[in-house]
């Protein structure tokens, strides 16, 4: 239960899902490529620590700028509900709120989704997949595997997140999210940052083969990287979001 034991796991693990997942991160990127090219943007969501992953997608330095994360605060935020309602332990279990914020977001019919959920099984994540889907979007899934498929799903279809998605991601987490002994050592964030960068890259890569300028975020915190970062938003100006 070191530091050092948590580094040595979490680098082999990271190597192992990033060499395993390479064809799927091919598959997530021709969909991502295919949705940009005919004008759609990158629709992120994860609700938990899953968020982290959509935050990852959605609005960073080194990343597409047509891209837009969807946050169950979103029915606070934009749908006019009672901050309350963000205390509710199983407001991410409740497939309702799945439509609010469909509803909510500024999706258009070229857009493609992202979800992520390590169990890929609560009612918010597989209502809005099954949502993505019957719109007909194109859906890439993160999440765990081996987790997902040794818990009973909660949607009332019987559906897992990887159930419905056109590609899936494994992020390598175990059973629980834990590696170490002493149940310590939560992998699945790190392991699905890694893949959402492999991802973009993979994206970049192919705007640029086909002689497109990759739109791509800079850090606002270096010389001209807030300017830059206006003019490529203001492309999209309507389609994307860009709230705490």
């Amino acid at each position: 239960m070191t530091a050092q034991a948590y580094l040595s796991m979490i680098s082999e693990l990271v190597a192992k899902v990033g060499t395993s997942q390479a064809d799927g991160v091919k598959g997530a990127a021709s969909l991502i490529t295919a949705a940009l090219d005919r004008g759609g943007v990158v629709q992120a969501f994860g609700s938990g620590h899953s968020e982290a992953l959509a935050m990852e997608i959605a609005g960073r330095a080194g990343g597409l700028v047509p891209t837009n994360r969807i946050a169950l605060r979103d029915i606070v935020l934009y749908g006019g509900q009672p901050r309350a309602v963000l205390e509710d332990p199983g407001l991410e279990r409740d497939p309702g709120v799945a439509q609010q914020l469909y509803d909510l977001a500024p999706v258009d019919p070229r857009d493609v989704f992202v979800i992520a959920s390590n169990s890929g099984v609560n009612g918010v994540v597989v209502a809005l997949a099954l949502l993505v889907k019957e719109r007909g979007h194109d859906l890439i899934a993160v999440t765990s595997l081996e987790h997902s498929e040794r818990v009973t799903p909660l949607h009332a279809s019987g559906k897992r997140l990887s159930d419905i998605a056109d590609v899936v991601l494994d992020n390598g987490a175990p059973y629980g999210d834990v590696a170490l002994p002493g149940q310590v050592g939560a992998v699945s964030s790190v392991t699905a940052a890694v893949l959402a960068q492999m991802v973009v890259a993979e994206v970049v890569a192919r705007l640029a083969e086909a002689g497109q300028t990759p739109p791509i975020y800079l850090s606002a915190n270096i010389p001209g990287g807030h300017e830059h970062n206006q003019l490529l938003e203001a492309r999209y100006a309507g389609r994307i979001r860009r709230t705490a």
